[in-house]
């Protein structure tokens, strides 16, 4: 299924074309002629969720997309230029990626800090972000357990990504070692980023009723050799509360994205 809708008005803000991935010399096929298209709508951007079987490639997907990883085959581009270190996205994992030795401030800084900023600029708007994803008073601490919560930490991540690239936000499944509470209230953080900011945020997950709360368009791959085959347009308003999740229609397209995902089993 090649998913293109081409919008002639839009730019195209990530791009893959035809992508194969293979291994042992091509004898092991992981995913193949695999084909997405998002587009960089003004005033709004995009979230894309990525559903599928645990190992049909989603995260390989991802890795493409920042550039830590090339197809055996295919392209990729970001913005309209090749995927790589002259186009790094950052990307959000499950597993708590801030450097433990360093403080909060300048974890969040760091990638201004590798593009050149002055010390004080680069700090003053670090703590600009540090303020806006809740870890005001957070910032001299390490970026370590016990000392953060893993919320809070995936806050620092989510605000070192930002910083760098406030366009595009990747995330590998970057709540499912926290509890619902905290899990939840990230996800609203989300959505206030997505509202803020306008990114462009392609996200990871098992969860059904996460990958509906959250998405504007939810893609399926199915089991390797993988490519997408369903595409479900959330049709949910885009300012959206815990509430939503009662609702009817809420519901429906659970069981919809549910239905359509153990079809994936057949192929």
């Amino acid at each position: 299924m090649v998913v293109f809708n081409d919008d002639p008005g839009l730019d195209n803000i990530v791009e893959l074309r035809n992508v194969t991935q293979t291994y042992d010399g091509g004898r092991t096929k992981i995913i193949d002629e695999f084909d997405l298209l998002i587009e960089d709508k003004p005033d709004q951007g995009q979230f894309v969720v990525l559903l599928g079987m645990s190992g049909c490639g989603k995260s390989t997907i991802l890795r493409y997309i920042s550039g830590l990883q090339k197809p055996s085959s295919g392209t990729v581009l970001v913005k309209n230029e090749p995927a790589g270190d002259k186009n790094r996205v950052n990307m959000v994992f499950q597993q708590y990626s801030s450097l433990p030795w360093m403080s909060v401030l300048d974890n969040v800084a760091l990638g201004l800090k590798f593009k050149g900023l002055a010390k004080k600029e680069r700090n003053e708007k670090a703590m600009e972000m540090i303020e806006w994803v809740g870890l005001k008073g957070q910032e001299k601490k390490y970026a370590q357990y016990p000392l953060l919560s893993g919320g809070q930490l995936q806050r620092v991540a989510i605000a070192r990504s930002l910083i760098s690239n406030p366009e595009i936000l990747l995330m590998d499944e970057p709540f499912g070692a926290l509890d619902i509470e905290t899990r939840q209230s990230m996800q609203a953080l989300l959505l206030n980023i997505w509202s803020k900011f306008n990114t462009t945020i392609v996200f990871v997950t098992h969860d059904i009723a996460e990958a509906v709360f959250l998405a504007d368009d939810i893609y399926i791959m199915k089991k390797p050799p993988s490519k997408i085959i369903e595409h479900i347009s959330v049709d949910l308003p885009l300012d959206r509360n815990l509430e939503i999740k009662k609702t009817l229609r809420f519901m429906e397209l659970g069981r919809e994205v549910e239905e359509k995902l153990i079809n994936t089993l057949k192929f």
